[in-house]
């Protein structure tokens, strides 16, 4: 894919959101790396000269929305928005090996943290290892191997907004379903993007 085919969507405060995550990601390892981008990303959602394409707050009915708004040509990360309807969430899933920060932008979302018991197979063992309610301004980091979770928008009317960063696009995940108690199935799961305008 070449630098003109690749994602990067205008909007208000682009390269000041742009230039913060390039210094974040440059910074070294991946938990270097991280932790810059929770800062930045914590910053960025509070900073008031910074606003989200405004096709990134229109839910699609049948599933959370992913809208990748940038890919980095330097350093090759992601920025992809998410959607979250009323009642909307994922699945629990991985993110195949990736590292990635993820911070709400508006709107409050529920996640769900999983910790990988067991293997057998195709079959995996969780159990929930904490959940917690996160509003505006508030972000986290997975990386592998902890990147089992859950994310959902528990609210009955509103939208939620969250931003994720991740290492690399990230075109598919393994997700998790529910068999027996704690164990669950693992099936392949390819990731489309929804259309950006």
């Amino acid at each position: 894919m070449s630098a003109q085919t690749l994602p990067d969507l205008p909007f208000p405060g682009h390269d000041k959101l742009l230039q913060a995550l390039d210094a974040a990601v440059a910074t070294g390892d991946e938990h270097a790396i991280t932790s810059a981008l929770r800062g930045t990303l914590c910053r960025m959602i509070r900073d008031r000269d910074v606003a989200l394409p405004g096709c990134v707050y229109e839910p699609i009915d049948d599933h959370y929305a992913r809208r990748e708004i940038y890919r980095s040509p330097v350093h090759g990360y992601s920025v992809v928005a998410m959607t979250w309807g009323p009642g909307q969430g994922t699945p629990v899933h991985d993110h195949c090996g990736l590292w990635c920060v993820e911070g709400v932008w508006d709107g409050e979302l529920e996640i769900t943290q999983y910790e990988l018991l067991e293997q057998d197979g195709e079959r995996f063992r969780f159990r929930a290892a904490g959940g917690m309610q996160a509003g505006p301004g508030s972000a986290g980091s997975l990386i592998p191997p902890h990147e089992y979770h859950t994310i959902r928008n528990t609210s009955a009317d509103a939208v939620a907004v969250s931003l994720h960063i991740y290492k690399a696009p990230m075109e598919s995940c393994s997700m998790f379903v529910p068999q027996d108690g704690e164990w669950f199935a693992r099936l392949d799961k390819p990731l489309e993007t929804d259309e950006t305008h």
